[in-house]
Order: C-alpha cells, then sequence, then structure tokens
C-alpha cells in the first residue's frame, strides 16, 4: 500500500513539474524569446552559462529589480506586464540554466 501511495504520489508531483515547466516555457517564448535567444542589444542568450554569470552575480531580487525597472534596450517589465516576481525569477533560472 505505501509503495502505491508513493507511486501515485509521485507522478502528481512530477506531473505538476511538468506543468509548471512548460508554463516557463510558454511565457519564454511569448515574452523573453525575441532578445533572448539571439542576444539581440547585449541580451545574454538563452542557457549560456557564461554570459548569464555576471548578471547572476549580482542576485536575483537585483535581477527583477532590472527587468521591472528596465534595463539599456529592455524596456519595463521586459514584454511580460502581466509577470509577477515569481515569474521573472522562474523565467531567469530557465534563461540562465544550461540546455536540457
Amino acid at each position: 500500500m505505501k509503495t502505491t501511495l508513493f507511486a501515485i504520489l509521485l507522478s502528481v508531483v512530477s506531473g505538476y513539474a511538468i506543468a509548471a515547466d512548460q508554463a516557463v516555457v510558454d511565457r519564454y517564448n511569448k515574452s523573453c524569446t525575441f532578445c533572448h535567444a539571439t542576444g539581440v542589444s547585449n541580451a545574454p542568450k538563452t542557457f549560456d552559462v557564461q554570459a548569464w554569470k555576471p548578471h547572476l552575480a549580482k542576485g536575483t531580487d537585483k535581477l527583477v529589480a532590472s527587468v521591472k525597472g528596465g534595463l539599456n534596450a529592455m524596456p519595463p517589465r521586459g514584454m511580460c506586464a502581466d509577470c509577477t516576481d515569481a515569474d521573472y525569477k522562474a523565467l531567469i533560472a530557465y534563461m540562465s540554466a544550461p540546455k536540457k
């Protein structure tokens, strides 16, 4: 019984993680890909761990503040007017991670 319950719980949690990851990817494709896929205007490229290092060194909260206020060619709130701080943090984590 414990094994079955654990298997069910694991599948539910895994399904949630996949759905959450897909939501981040969908939001990225809608809002961030325009600049971060190609590095337009010196935007750090998605999945380029080295390009993201100096940005991440500032801390996530500072990066979120930069996104919300705009930075260089990036307009305030990027291209995601309805993103929350949690959304921005998830997007930063997604873009700055190595490609899976």
